[in-house]
């Protein structure tokens, strides 16, 4: 990322205002210091935590609220620790789409080949030539299962790829997209499992969070379930998307997701009963669309590694791969989610449904919260978890306020 210069002369401070807001911030980065404050005083946040690696070099790590989403009395009003993990819902796909761009790097895994040459099963139902790259850029027309799965089908690889092989796609595959909001967890699961011998949950186990150093599973450790805090929702204390793009499409993903019979309900109920996200079966689950529990710093650590050496020590992608993952392959109007979206390989790429820090960004939200993201231009990678869910579906305002604090301390700092 060339020689940069970064300050590092660090801030540090207890009992901003009202909150306790813990960590460090380095010199000049103090906006976002301010923003992660103004969460907890305007935007209901209840415990939450943001960490920025520039260039390799983590120049914000912030925590603050308390670890449960209700607070209350006892351990409710337990604080949100230096440790504390938090699952981040969709922002796992961000994680779990380095899988296969690692697998291509590494000469195992052709994205041009279809997903049957690895996964045969899945050549039913029409789906004979769906592509790797149309399963990752959500081209595969399938973000919708006929039948929904239980909670302990969803868990049972075995049980959701049969059902994910058997599906019919709802539109002719590669020709337009759709978010697939639970069955990414399916079709990503099932394809790692047939070309490594591995879960995923495994594979970024000992391939990508025990090599970094990151307190992030796709499957969460009986060991570690003491880490996590618990979610739930948080008032709307600004106007609903207050700070963030507001988009005005004919139909709004709202209006869709009350209708059960649209593609938009579907995606997202393709588990029923709604699992319950605090339930340790679900943090446990390797859905790597849905269930990952990570750290702020964890996340953002990941996504410094995609853009060069952390901390002076390895990588994830090379060149080559650092330019799939920013390279867009779906963009318009979307099947699922309504508004206009934009893929690359499994990540969400800047846009106005989601927006991240400029033009090269990728990365993922995660619904009602969290975000993950690496931008190449400015060396930027950031990392935001909470446990305070709000309705927002990818451009939530307390994220989103974070985002804007992070441009500013850069046009200070390079100003």
């Amino acid at each position: 990322m060339g020689s940069r210069r970064i300050r590092t002369s660090e801030y540090e401070r207890e009992g901003v205002g009202n909150v306790d807001v813990r960590g460090t911030v380095a010199a000049g980065f103090e906006p976002v210091r301010d923003a992660f404050l103004r969460n907890f005083e305007h935007r209901g946040e209840r415990g939450a935590a943001v960490a920025v690696y520039r260039d390799g070099v983590k120049v914000v790590d912030l925590w603050a609220g308390t670890r449960d989403a209700h607070g209350g009395e006892g351990a409710g009003q337990t604080p949100w620790a230096l440790d504390t993990a938090q699952v981040v819902r969709s922002a796992t796909k961000g994680v779990a789409a380095a899988v296969p761009l690692l697998l291509h790097q590494r000469g195992q895994l052709d994205l041009d080949a279809p997903v049957g040459t690895y996964w045969p099963e899945f050549k039913a139902a029409g789906k004979d030539r769906v592509t790797v790259r149309q399963m990752l850029a959500h081209r595969a027309g399938v973000p919708v299962l006929d039948r929904p799965l239980t909670l302990a089908e969803a868990v049972d690889l075995e049980a959701a790829t049969a059902a994910i092989s058997a599906q019919a796609p709802v539109w002719e595959p590669g020709t337009a997209h759709g978010y697939h909001a639970h069955t990414f967890s399916w079709l990503l699961g099932g394809l790692v499992q047939r070309v490594t011998g591995r879960t995923i949950g495994r594979w970024v186990a000992e391939e990508i969070a025990r090599p970094l150093g990151l307190d992030l599973w796709i499957g969460l450790p009986p060991e570690e379930a003491h880490r996590a805090g618990r979610l739930g929702p948080v008032e709307e204390i600004e106007p609903p998307g207050g700070g963030a793009l507001k988009l005005r499409p004919k139909r709004s993903v709202t209006e869709a997701y009350r209708d059960p019979d649209s593609l938009t309900r579907r995606a997202f109920g393709a588990i029923e009963p709604k699992p319950d996200e605090n339930d340790p079966l679900y943090r446990a689950a390797e859905l790597p669309g849905s269930a990952g529990v990570s750290t702020a710093r964890a996340l953002a650590r990941f996504y410094a590694a995609t853009l060069g050496p952390v901390d002076g020590g390895a990588r994830l992608f090379a060149p080559a791969t650092l330019t799939l993952a920013r390279t867009e392959e779906s963009a318009g109007p979307d099947r699922v989610l309504i508004v206009g979206t934009r893929f690359g390989l499994g990540h969400m790429l800047h846009g106005p449904a989601s927006p991240l820090l400029g033009p090269t960004s990728f990365g993922h939200p995660g619904r009602g919260g969290s975000l993950g993201f690496a931008d190449p231009e400015s060396g930027i990678a950031l990392g935001y978890v909470t446990n305070g869910m709000r309705k927002t579906v990818t451009a939530d305002p307390r994220a989103q306020a974070l985002v804007r604090a992070v441009r500013s301390s850069i046009g200070s700092i390079e100003g």
